[in-house]
Protein backbone atom coordinates (compact mmCIF):
# COMPACT_ATOMS: atom_id res chain seq x y z
CA UNK A 1 0.00 0.00 0.00
CA UNK A 2 1.52 3.44 -0.43
CA UNK A 3 2.41 6.46 1.38
CA UNK A 4 -0.40 8.01 -0.13
CA UNK A 5 -2.97 5.11 0.29
CA UNK A 6 -2.25 4.69 3.87
CA UNK A 7 -2.93 8.56 4.53
CA UNK A 8 -6.47 8.11 2.88
CA UNK A 9 -7.42 5.56 5.06
CA UNK A 10 -5.96 7.01 8.29
CA UNK A 11 -8.05 10.28 7.28
CA UNK A 12 -11.33 8.23 6.41
CA UNK A 13 -10.66 6.52 10.18
CA UNK A 14 -10.23 9.61 11.87
CA UNK A 15 -13.18 10.90 10.09
CA UNK A 16 -15.57 8.31 11.80
CA UNK A 17 -16.14 8.59 15.67
CA UNK A 18 -14.65 6.14 18.34
CA UNK A 19 -17.57 4.11 20.13
CA UNK A 20 -17.19 2.01 22.85
CA UNK A 21 -19.31 -1.10 24.65
CA UNK A 22 -22.03 0.39 27.13
CA UNK A 23 -21.84 3.88 25.25
CA UNK A 24 -24.96 5.56 24.42
CA UNK A 25 -25.10 6.95 20.44
CA UNK A 26 -27.53 8.34 18.27
CA UNK A 27 -28.11 6.39 14.74
CA UNK A 28 -30.22 7.07 11.89
CA UNK A 29 -32.28 3.88 10.47
CA UNK A 30 -31.38 3.05 6.82
CA UNK A 31 -33.03 -0.27 6.39
CA UNK A 32 -35.52 -1.83 8.10
CA UNK A 33 -36.54 -6.13 8.17
CA UNK A 34 -39.04 -8.16 9.83
CA UNK A 35 -35.83 -9.53 12.28
CA UNK A 36 -33.41 -6.51 12.31
CA UNK A 37 -32.84 -2.43 11.96
CA UNK A 38 -29.77 -1.31 10.61
CA UNK A 39 -28.80 2.18 11.62
CA UNK A 40 -25.93 4.66 10.72
CA UNK A 41 -24.06 5.38 14.16
CA UNK A 42 -21.56 7.61 11.89
CA UNK A 43 -19.08 4.65 12.82
CA UNK A 44 -17.09 2.77 10.25
CA UNK A 45 -19.36 -0.22 10.73
CA UNK A 46 -23.18 0.02 10.95
CA UNK A 47 -24.92 -0.56 13.64
CA UNK A 48 -27.31 -3.86 13.85
CA UNK A 49 -30.16 -3.60 15.93
CA UNK A 50 -32.25 -6.57 16.70
CA UNK A 51 -36.24 -7.54 16.98
CA UNK A 52 -35.10 -9.35 20.18
CA UNK A 53 -32.78 -6.12 21.22
CA UNK A 54 -35.76 -3.36 20.95
CA UNK A 55 -38.15 -4.85 22.32
CA UNK A 56 -39.02 -8.06 24.47
CA UNK A 57 -42.67 -7.70 23.01
CA UNK A 58 -42.18 -10.62 20.12
CA UNK A 59 -45.20 -9.27 18.48
CA UNK A 60 -44.32 -5.93 17.58
CA UNK A 61 -43.65 -5.50 13.89
CA UNK A 62 -40.33 -3.80 13.14
CA UNK A 63 -41.77 -2.75 9.61
CA UNK A 64 -44.60 -1.16 11.35
CA UNK A 65 -43.23 0.38 13.71
CA UNK A 66 -40.01 2.03 12.70
CA UNK A 67 -39.41 3.21 9.22
CA UNK A 68 -35.73 4.77 7.10
CA UNK A 69 -34.43 7.88 7.99
CA UNK A 70 -36.25 7.70 12.01
CA UNK A 71 -33.32 9.09 14.49
CA UNK A 72 -32.63 6.59 17.28
CA UNK A 73 -30.66 6.55 20.71
CA UNK A 74 -29.13 3.11 21.40
CA UNK A 75 -26.62 1.68 23.35
CA UNK A 76 -23.84 -0.33 22.64
CA UNK A 77 -22.82 -3.59 23.15
CA UNK A 78 -20.23 -4.86 21.09
CA UNK A 79 -18.42 -2.99 18.64
CA UNK A 80 -17.34 -5.32 16.83
CA UNK A 81 -18.37 -8.81 16.46
CA UNK A 82 -17.49 -11.59 14.28
CA UNK A 83 -18.72 -9.69 11.27
CA UNK A 84 -17.19 -6.23 12.16
CA UNK A 85 -20.68 -5.29 12.43
CA UNK A 86 -21.59 -2.88 15.57
CA UNK A 87 -24.79 -4.53 17.93
CA UNK A 88 -26.70 -2.44 19.30
CA UNK A 89 -29.44 -2.43 22.01
CA UNK A 90 -32.98 -0.20 21.98
CA UNK A 91 -35.06 -1.79 25.21
CA UNK A 92 -31.48 -1.57 27.36
CA UNK A 93 -30.96 1.93 27.06
CA UNK A 94 -34.80 2.41 27.53
CA UNK A 95 -34.68 -0.42 30.86
CA UNK A 96 -32.06 1.95 32.15
CA UNK A 97 -33.70 4.63 31.98
CA UNK A 98 -37.07 3.00 32.39
CA UNK A 99 -35.13 2.35 36.03
CA UNK A 100 -34.37 5.87 36.42
CA UNK A 101 -37.91 6.35 35.93
CA UNK A 102 -39.02 4.00 38.23
CA UNK A 103 -36.34 5.18 41.01
CA UNK A 104 -37.90 8.65 40.42
CA UNK A 105 -41.61 7.74 41.02
CA UNK A 106 -40.92 5.75 44.17
CA UNK A 107 -39.55 8.45 45.64
CA UNK A 108 -41.77 11.06 44.75
CA UNK A 109 -45.33 8.93 44.80
CA UNK A 110 -45.57 9.79 41.83
CA UNK A 111 -49.00 8.14 39.93
CA UNK A 112 -48.60 5.64 36.93
CA UNK A 113 -50.39 4.71 34.47
CA UNK A 114 -49.12 1.63 32.10
CA UNK A 115 -50.99 -1.71 30.06
CA UNK A 116 -51.57 -4.45 31.92
CA UNK A 117 -49.60 -6.87 29.96
CA UNK A 118 -49.80 -10.24 31.57
CA UNK A 119 -52.49 -11.56 33.84
CA UNK A 120 -51.39 -13.78 36.24
CA UNK A 121 -53.07 -16.38 39.05
CA UNK A 122 -51.35 -13.67 41.54
CA UNK A 123 -51.70 -10.71 39.94
CA UNK A 124 -51.62 -8.33 37.41
CA UNK A 125 -47.90 -7.15 35.03
CA UNK A 126 -47.24 -3.74 33.53
CA UNK A 127 -44.74 -2.63 31.65
CA UNK A 128 -43.38 1.27 32.08
CA UNK A 129 -40.37 2.17 30.01
CA UNK A 130 -39.75 -2.09 29.52
CA UNK A 131 -39.31 -2.03 33.38
CA UNK A 132 -42.11 -4.96 34.45
CA UNK A 133 -43.72 -4.21 37.40
CA UNK A 134 -46.23 -6.66 39.00
CA UNK A 135 -49.26 -5.61 41.45
CA UNK A 136 -50.08 -8.34 43.18
CA UNK A 137 -53.66 -9.51 43.58
CA UNK A 138 -54.17 -8.02 46.83
CA UNK A 139 -52.99 -4.89 45.53
CA UNK A 140 -55.01 -4.22 42.15
CA UNK A 141 -58.33 -3.33 44.27
CA UNK A 142 -59.70 -2.02 48.12
CA UNK A 143 -61.67 -5.79 48.04
CA UNK A 144 -60.31 -8.87 46.78
CA UNK A 145 -61.15 -9.76 43.62
CA UNK A 146 -60.59 -13.18 42.69
CA UNK A 147 -60.78 -13.25 38.75
CA UNK A 148 -58.27 -10.50 37.32
CA UNK A 149 -58.88 -11.17 33.78
CA UNK A 150 -61.13 -8.09 33.17
CA UNK A 151 -58.02 -5.75 33.53
CA UNK A 152 -56.19 -7.69 30.45
CA UNK A 153 -55.00 -4.87 28.30
CA UNK A 154 -56.53 -1.80 30.50
CA UNK A 155 -54.74 0.60 30.94
CA UNK A 156 -55.02 1.24 35.07
CA UNK A 157 -53.11 3.54 37.40
CA UNK A 158 -50.73 2.67 40.33
CA UNK A 159 -47.78 4.14 42.44
CA UNK A 160 -44.67 2.17 43.47
CA UNK A 161 -44.33 0.94 46.64
CA UNK A 162 -41.55 -1.25 46.17
CA UNK A 163 -38.22 -0.38 44.26
CA UNK A 164 -35.42 -2.99 44.19
CA UNK A 165 -33.30 -2.50 40.87
CA UNK A 166 -30.68 -5.32 41.97
CA UNK A 167 -33.12 -8.16 42.37
CA UNK A 168 -35.65 -6.55 39.64
CA UNK A 169 -38.60 -6.31 42.43
CA UNK A 170 -40.97 -3.55 41.54
CA UNK A 171 -44.19 -3.85 43.62
CA UNK A 172 -46.93 -1.44 42.10
CA UNK A 173 -50.12 -0.41 44.14
CA UNK A 174 -53.09 0.18 42.16
CA UNK A 175 -55.33 -0.12 45.86
CA UNK A 176 -54.07 2.61 47.43
CA UNK A 177 -55.16 4.83 45.23
CA UNK A 178 -58.71 3.06 44.74
CA UNK A 179 -59.01 3.37 48.60
CA UNK A 180 -58.21 7.20 48.21
CA UNK A 181 -60.68 7.88 45.21
CA UNK A 182 -63.54 6.17 47.38
CA UNK A 183 -62.86 8.23 50.32
CA UNK A 184 -62.66 11.58 48.46
CA UNK A 185 -66.16 10.32 46.73
CA UNK A 186 -68.04 9.38 50.53
CA UNK A 187 -66.97 12.36 51.54
CA UNK A 188 -68.52 14.36 48.54
CA UNK A 189 -71.34 12.15 49.01
CA UNK A 190 -72.04 12.48 53.25
CA UNK A 191 -71.53 16.59 52.28
CA UNK A 192 -74.43 16.53 49.41
CA UNK A 193 -76.91 14.04 51.06
CA UNK A 194 -79.54 14.13 53.99
CA UNK A 195 -82.25 11.95 55.25
CA UNK A 196 -85.65 12.30 53.39
CA UNK A 197 -83.39 12.98 49.66
CA UNK A 198 -84.41 10.65 46.80
CA UNK A 199 -81.79 9.14 45.35
CA UNK A 200 -80.53 6.87 42.28
CA UNK A 201 -78.02 4.12 43.04
CA UNK A 202 -76.66 0.87 41.83
CA UNK A 203 -77.47 -2.81 42.85
CA UNK A 204 -73.88 -3.70 44.95
CA UNK A 205 -74.54 -6.92 46.43
CA UNK A 206 -78.39 -9.06 47.15
CA UNK A 207 -78.78 -10.87 50.32
CA UNK A 208 -81.19 -12.93 52.13
CA UNK A 209 -81.87 -9.98 54.93
CA UNK A 210 -81.82 -7.06 51.75
CA UNK A 211 -79.97 -5.20 48.92
CA UNK A 212 -76.73 -3.09 49.49
CA UNK A 213 -77.32 -0.27 47.04
CA UNK A 214 -73.80 1.68 45.73
CA UNK A 215 -74.71 5.53 46.19
CA UNK A 216 -71.60 7.04 44.43
CA UNK A 217 -69.36 7.40 47.40
CA UNK A 218 -70.64 4.48 50.03
CA UNK A 219 -73.09 1.78 50.23
CA UNK A 220 -76.42 1.87 51.86
CA UNK A 221 -78.57 -0.60 52.91
CA UNK A 222 -82.12 -1.14 51.85
CA UNK A 223 -83.26 -3.45 53.72
CA UNK A 224 -86.16 -6.36 53.32
CA UNK A 225 -88.66 -4.65 55.64
CA UNK A 226 -88.26 -1.14 53.38
CA UNK A 227 -87.84 -3.00 50.25
CA UNK A 228 -91.66 -2.43 49.26
CA UNK A 229 -95.14 -1.46 50.87
CA UNK A 230 -95.65 -4.90 50.13
CA UNK A 231 -94.12 -8.22 51.64
CA UNK A 232 -91.35 -9.18 49.55
CA UNK A 233 -90.24 -12.61 50.64
CA UNK A 234 -86.97 -13.11 48.55
CA UNK A 235 -84.65 -10.05 47.69
CA UNK A 236 -82.82 -11.74 45.19
CA UNK A 237 -86.47 -12.33 42.84
CA UNK A 238 -86.60 -8.58 43.11
CA UNK A 239 -83.40 -7.05 42.43
CA UNK A 240 -80.18 -8.54 41.14
CA UNK A 241 -76.45 -6.83 40.77
CA UNK A 242 -76.13 -4.02 38.50
CA UNK A 243 -79.50 -3.19 39.00
CA UNK A 244 -80.29 0.97 38.76
CA UNK A 245 -82.88 1.56 41.50
CA UNK A 246 -84.20 5.15 43.05
CA UNK A 247 -83.83 4.73 47.11
CA UNK A 248 -85.37 7.00 49.76
CA UNK A 249 -82.23 7.97 52.24
CA UNK A 250 -84.15 6.94 55.62
CA UNK A 251 -82.04 7.86 58.03
CA UNK A 252 -77.65 8.52 57.93
CA UNK A 253 -76.03 7.02 60.92
CA UNK A 254 -72.57 7.87 61.27
CA UNK A 255 -71.29 6.06 58.09
CA UNK A 256 -74.06 3.61 57.87
CA UNK A 257 -77.00 4.57 55.36
CA UNK A 258 -80.37 3.17 55.99
CA UNK A 259 -82.47 2.82 52.61
CA UNK A 260 -86.31 2.77 51.49
CA UNK A 261 -88.44 2.17 49.03
CA UNK A 262 -91.28 3.25 50.65
CA UNK A 263 -92.17 6.61 48.76
CA UNK A 264 -94.82 8.33 50.79
CA UNK A 265 -96.75 9.20 47.86
CA UNK A 266 -97.38 5.15 47.23
CA UNK A 267 -98.31 4.89 50.57
CA UNK A 268 -101.25 2.48 50.35
CA UNK A 269 -102.83 3.81 53.79
CA UNK A 270 -103.11 6.99 52.37
CA UNK A 271 -106.44 6.53 51.56
CA UNK A 272 -107.41 3.23 53.80
CA UNK A 273 -109.78 5.48 55.82
CA UNK A 274 -112.41 5.58 53.30
CA UNK A 275 -111.84 2.01 51.06
CA UNK A 276 -111.65 0.18 55.14
CA UNK A 277 -113.88 1.64 57.00
CA UNK A 278 -115.48 -0.40 59.60
CA UNK A 279 -118.89 -2.43 57.85
CA UNK A 280 -117.12 -2.72 54.05
CA UNK A 281 -116.61 -5.82 52.21
CA UNK A 282 -113.27 -6.45 51.15
CA UNK A 283 -111.62 -8.85 49.23
CA UNK A 284 -108.36 -10.25 49.74
CA UNK A 285 -105.23 -13.07 48.78
CA UNK A 286 -104.78 -15.41 51.88
CA UNK A 287 -100.81 -14.59 52.40
CA UNK A 288 -100.06 -16.69 55.85
CA UNK A 289 -101.39 -18.59 58.43
CA UNK A 290 -101.18 -19.24 62.02
CA UNK A 291 -102.90 -21.10 64.71
CA UNK A 292 -104.97 -17.91 66.06
CA UNK A 293 -106.16 -16.65 62.44
CA UNK A 294 -104.99 -15.72 58.61
CA UNK A 295 -103.41 -12.88 57.29
CA UNK A 296 -105.17 -11.71 54.44
CA UNK A 297 -103.59 -9.00 51.80
CA UNK A 298 -106.02 -6.71 50.59
CA UNK A 299 -102.97 -4.58 48.59
CA UNK A 300 -99.42 -4.40 48.61
CA UNK A 301 -99.18 -3.05 51.73
CA UNK A 302 -101.76 -3.62 53.73
CA UNK A 303 -103.00 -7.05 55.72
CA UNK A 304 -105.66 -7.56 57.68
CA UNK A 305 -106.45 -10.45 60.43
CA UNK A 306 -108.95 -12.79 59.86
CA UNK A 307 -109.28 -14.56 63.12
CA UNK A 308 -109.80 -17.71 63.21
CA UNK A 309 -112.81 -17.42 65.03
CA UNK A 310 -114.15 -15.71 62.27
CA UNK A 311 -114.06 -17.78 59.92
CA UNK A 312 -116.82 -19.15 59.65
CA UNK A 313 -119.99 -20.10 61.79
CA UNK A 314 -119.03 -23.31 62.72
CA UNK A 315 -116.29 -23.91 65.22
CA UNK A 316 -112.65 -24.06 63.23
CA UNK A 317 -110.05 -25.62 65.27
CA UNK A 318 -106.85 -24.27 62.96
CA UNK A 319 -107.27 -21.89 60.03
CA UNK A 320 -105.24 -24.52 58.05
CA UNK A 321 -108.04 -26.57 57.73
CA UNK A 322 -110.41 -24.11 55.95
CA UNK A 323 -108.33 -21.94 53.85
CA UNK A 324 -105.10 -22.14 52.13
CA UNK A 325 -102.64 -19.93 51.34
CA UNK A 326 -103.16 -17.99 47.95
CA UNK A 327 -106.43 -18.59 48.15
CA UNK A 328 -109.21 -15.43 47.67
CA UNK A 329 -111.47 -14.55 50.49
CA UNK A 330 -113.93 -11.95 51.10
CA UNK A 331 -114.54 -10.96 54.23
CA UNK A 332 -116.33 -7.77 56.26
CA UNK A 333 -114.28 -5.55 58.41
CA UNK A 334 -115.07 -5.00 62.28
CA UNK A 335 -112.39 -3.05 62.98
CA UNK A 336 -109.79 -0.75 61.32
CA UNK A 337 -106.96 1.35 63.49
CA UNK A 338 -105.38 3.79 61.55
CA UNK A 339 -103.00 4.61 63.82
CA UNK A 340 -101.52 0.86 64.44
CA UNK A 341 -102.33 0.00 60.73
CA UNK A 342 -104.30 -2.59 61.91
CA UNK A 343 -107.72 -4.05 60.43
CA UNK A 344 -109.85 -7.09 61.39
CA UNK A 345 -112.07 -9.28 59.04
CA UNK A 346 -114.80 -11.38 59.75
CA UNK A 347 -116.46 -13.97 57.26
CA UNK A 348 -118.78 -14.75 59.82
CA UNK A 349 -120.26 -11.03 60.19
CA UNK A 350 -121.07 -11.74 56.63
CA UNK A 351 -122.88 -14.79 57.42
CA UNK A 352 -124.90 -13.27 60.47
CA UNK A 353 -128.03 -11.90 60.17
CA UNK A 354 -128.52 -7.93 60.48
CA UNK A 355 -128.84 -7.37 64.42
CA UNK A 356 -131.50 -4.68 66.08
CA UNK A 357 -130.84 -2.62 68.25
CA UNK A 358 -131.99 -4.45 70.98
CA UNK A 359 -129.69 -7.38 70.02
CA UNK A 360 -126.02 -7.75 71.48
CA UNK A 361 -123.23 -8.33 69.49
CA UNK A 362 -123.51 -11.97 69.80
CA UNK A 363 -120.47 -13.63 68.10
CA UNK A 364 -119.43 -11.22 65.79
CA UNK A 365 -117.21 -9.68 67.60
CA UNK A 366 -114.05 -6.68 66.53
CA UNK A 367 -110.28 -8.58 67.59
CA UNK A 368 -107.66 -6.69 69.41
CA UNK A 369 -104.61 -8.07 66.96
CA UNK A 370 -102.43 -6.80 69.61
CA UNK A 371 -103.75 -9.23 72.49
CA UNK A 372 -104.71 -12.16 70.42
CA UNK A 373 -101.03 -12.69 70.02
CA UNK A 374 -100.22 -12.12 73.67
CA UNK A 375 -102.13 -14.98 74.69
CA UNK A 376 -101.38 -16.73 71.92
CA UNK A 377 -97.97 -16.95 73.17
CA UNK A 378 -98.94 -17.21 76.92
CA UNK A 379 -100.79 -20.94 75.63
CA UNK A 380 -97.72 -21.65 74.17
CA UNK A 381 -95.51 -20.86 77.45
Amino acid sequence: MSEQDQTFEQMLNESFKTIHTGEVVEGTVIDVKPDEIILNIGYKADGILTKSEYSNDNSVDLTATIHVGDKMDVKVLKTNDADGQVILSYKRLALDRGNKRIEDAFNNKEVLKAKVVQVLEGGLVVVVDEVRIFIPASLVSDTYEKDLTKYDGQEIEFVVTEYNPKRRRYIGNRRILVSAEKAEKAKELFDTIHAGDVVEGTVKNVTDFGAFIDLGGADGLLHISEMSWGRVENPKKVFKVGDQVKVLIKSIDGKKIALSRKFENENPWKDATEKYAVGNVVTGTVARMTDFGAFVELEPGIDALLHVSQIAKEHVDKPSDVLKVGQEVTAKIVDFNEEDKKISLSIKAMLAPEKTDDQEDGDVVSVDIDQVIADQKDDQE
